[in-house]
């Protein structure tokens, strides 16, 4: 999932497929990666 940043709604795009990379709400073409909101959790050995 990637977020526009100038609506802010959240688009579902193929990078492979995609010939433009746009938002289609708002035509905004600047995208960024949404990052889960959970965090790893590692344990020290």
């Amino acid at each position: 999932m990637y977020k526009c940043l100038n609506c802010g709604k959240e688009v579902k795009i193929e990078l492979k497929t995609a010939k433009k990379i746009i938002c289609p709400y708002c035509g905004f073409r600047i995208i960024e990666k949404s990052c889960p909101t959970t965090g790893k959790r590692v344990e020290a050995v």
